[in-house]
């Protein structure tokens, strides 16, 4: 059984810092491209950010200057470090990985999503 499981959410004020993590656990044969998205109640869930296995990353742009991505291979672990945050940014944020379980195939895993609310 694999999983993702993130942490790092919370109650922030406005121009304040967050870092999200989202580790990898269970059966893992290899990790593909993880990321993020992030959901607001009644919309669609919008692109933040990518990381390629090399750690190449791709950033949405309106987001690029505030929010890095990382990634630590050898922790199964993705990061997203979130400075100058504003009140705009309140979402519940979700972690994906594309993996391959050791003796299956390749998919989608997602995370059950951490809360980040920032405060004016």
């Amino acid at each position: 059984q694999v999983q993702l499981v993130e942490s790092g959410g919370g109650l922030v004020q406005a121009g304040g810092s967050l870092r999200l993590s989202c580790a990898a656990s269970g059966s893992i044969g290899e990790i593909g491209q993880m990321g993020w998205y992030r959901q607001t109640q009644g919309q669609e869930r919008d692109f933040v950010a990518s990381i390629n296995t090399a750690g190449m990353p791709n950033v949405n742009g309106a987001l690029e200057d505030r929010f890095t991505i990382s990634r630590d291979n050898a922790k199964s672990t993705l990061y997203l470090q979130m400075n100058n945050l504003k009140p705009e940014d309140t979402a519940v944020y979700y972690c994906y990985a594309g993996l391959r379980p050791v003796g299956g195939n390749w998919d989608n895993y997602w995370g059950q999503g951490t809360q980040v609310t920032v405060s004016s």
